[in-house]
């Protein structure tokens, strides 16, 4: 594993980035459908394309947050 150097408000940067709020509205949306069994092909298509980028949003901001000492809120 390598590593970077980074300026320390560049890692509080990355721990405090979340999905934009229309963008997590529109995922929230997606998942109540969803659990109505109402979505259609192209919709289920969106909403796993935005799990998955919240996913990895989660994980970056995980691994920044470790490097700070601190925990998820």
């Amino acid at each position: 594993m390598s590593t970077i150097d980074a300026p320390l408000e560049w890692v509080e940067t990355v721990g405090n980035l979340r999905l934009p709020p229309k963008t997590n509205q529109r995922l929230q949306e997606l998942m109540d459908r969803n659990n109505e069994g109402s979505l259609s092909d192209v919709e289920r298509s969106e909403l796993e394309s935005l799990v998955e980028l919240s996913e990895r949003l989660s994980l970056v901001r995980a691994e920044a947050l470790h490097l700070l000492g601190r925990k998820p809120e």
